[in-house]
């Protein structure tokens, strides 16, 4: 069996926007649940559990499209550092994450025709040194408020970032090597010509 589309369960734009870069014809409906981290939870845990509970929920309301569910975090060691609750936490996060290194986990799960299949992407992102006024100019910019991390390597934020290991489009969100070969797997076409 073949799939022409799929169902986004994200209201991200950044994924709307990877996926249609590989030529996925999607239609989005984001799922909103419970997104609490649970009790000694590890990071890559955490992200699996939320991106395959996203996919889940949208299969269970009864989408007969396979179901694209992706969820991100940054973190240093077992601390997670979500989107912030307002200026003063994004400038908590951004003095956390300057002059080291962090690891940006992105969890995609794919659910189709009674399966669900899952993969991981973690890459390792090296912050330069960041002043707390450059900080404070940055959330100004409205770009760190809803991003995980605080930050989008995408926009504005590229300029803290003096290293990456890993993937690109897996600390915007969506890794698409890992998305792909869930798609392929499904049999889900790429770069297809359809609006």
């Amino acid at each position: 069996m073949s799939y022409e589309s799929i169902r986004l369960a994200s209201a991200s734009p950044r994924r709307s926007l990877l996926l249609r870069q590989i030529g996925v014809v999607h239609e989005v409906d984001a799922v909103d649940l419970d997104e609490s981290r649970l009790p000694g939870e590890a990071p890559a845990d955490y992200v699996l559990r939320l991106a395959r509970a996203k996919a889940e929920a949208a299969v269970r309301a009864g989408c007969r499209l396979p179901v694209l569910a992706a969820d991100t975090a940054v973190a240093i060691g077992s601390e997670i550092f979500g989107k912030p609750q307002d200026e003063a936490d994004a400038l908590r996060i951004l003095a956390a994450l300057s002059a080291r290194s962090h690891e940006v986990l992105t969890a995609v799960a794919l659910g189709w025709a009674g399966r669900m299949s899952t993969a991981l992407s973690v890459s390792t992102v090296r912050f330069r040194p960041l002043a707390p006024d450059e900080c404070r100019r940055y959330w100004a910019t409205g770009e760190p408020a809803g991003k995980a991390g605080s930050y989008a390597i995408q926009g504005c934020g590229a300029v803290f970032i003096e290293r990456l290991e890993g993937s690109y489009s897996g600390v915007m969100g969506l890794p698409l090597f890992e998305t792909a070969a869930l798609l392929d797997a499904a049999g889900v076409r790429r770069w297809s010509t359809a609006p």
